[in-house]
């Protein structure tokens, strides 16, 4: 019996995909066929969380809402430096 699961890009939502090898971890890499589209390669299952497509929104969402460095961290299971690097890389004004 086989099974198929439909893959589509994060980004896009375009299902012009093909495989792209394998990472260090060996997951599967997949590569994005449309041309417009600013990701090229994803993965569907990440190591570490912070990798996920829109991780970064979340943690400038939360940061704009008022919660704190370490509190981002706990409550999305990355580390602190991660949630501090993010928000410095996105010039999040925290203390006006």
């Amino acid at each position: 019996m086989t099974c198929y699961q439909e893959v589509s890009c994060p980004k896009c939502n375009s299902i012009k995909i093909t495989k792209s090898g394998t990472n260090g971890y060996g997951k599967q890499r997949y590569y994005c066929r449309n041309s417009e589209c600013k990701t090229k390669t994803f993965m569907l299952d990440y190591s570490y969380k912070a990798c996920v497509y829109g991780m970064t929104e979340k943690i400038v969402e939360m940061a704009i809402n008022g919660s704190g460095i370490r509190d981002t961290a706990r409550v999305l299971k990355i580390n602190k430096n991660t949630v501090i690097n993010t928000l410095k890389k996105r010039k999040v004004a925290l203390f006006r």
